[in-house]
């Protein structure tokens, strides 16, 4: 199988897609502050947003293995198990870091504005998505996976700051 990341690299529609309004660059791996993962497990930066924020793999293996997102204000969450479901997040609902609740209601909010600024955010979504073969769960189903990941296994992916030794806070809450 080939590459999610290679995938993205080549197909245009997802790449500028995932750009803008996801806010995902394969181009920006770096970490702004010096981390590591409390367990001791490798991590491994990979993508970036404008703000700072960073996108890791943790652990051993390939694009199969956990994601952890880490914003540039010291808030980090395991936000996937897999490129596939990150993915899946930043094309169903881009806005997900302006979520607070995680509700179906919130992000339709949040879409609205979004479409107000690009009326063709939906066929734009869809065609980056059949670009690289991903098939997209409904809105609803992706905030509910997110939170029970970020929720269920925030203890196993605790991000510390190793400068200071401080954990970074928890960027979604029970």
């Amino acid at each position: 199988m080939e590459s999610l990341i290679a995938a993205v690299r080549e197909q245009d529609e997802a790449a500028r897609f995932l750009a803008w309004p996801g806010d995902f660059d394969l181009d920006r791996g770096d970490h702004v502050e010096e981390v590591h993962l409390a367990s001791g497990a490798a991590l491994e930066g990979f993508a970036g947003d404008g703000a700072g924020g960073t996108y890791f793999f943790c652990g051993e293996g390939g694009e199969e293995r956990p994601i952890l997102y880490a914003d540039s204000e010291g808030g980090a969450a395991l936000v996937a198990i897999g490129l596939p479901e990150l993915l899946r997040l930043l094309l169903v609902a881009p806005w997900w870091r302006d979520c607070q609740a995680f509700t179906e209601e919130e992000s339709l909010e949040l879409a609205a504005e979004y479409l107000e600024d690009m009326p063709d955010l939906v066929a734009r979504r869809d065609r980056a998505a059949a670009a690289v073969g991903l098939d997209l769960p409904a809105q609803a189903d992706v905030l509910a996976r997110l939170r029970e990941v970020a929720v269920r296994m925030r203890e196993d992916f605790v991000l510390i700051f190793t400068p200071e030794g401080h954990s970074y806070e928890p960027l979604i809450r029970d």
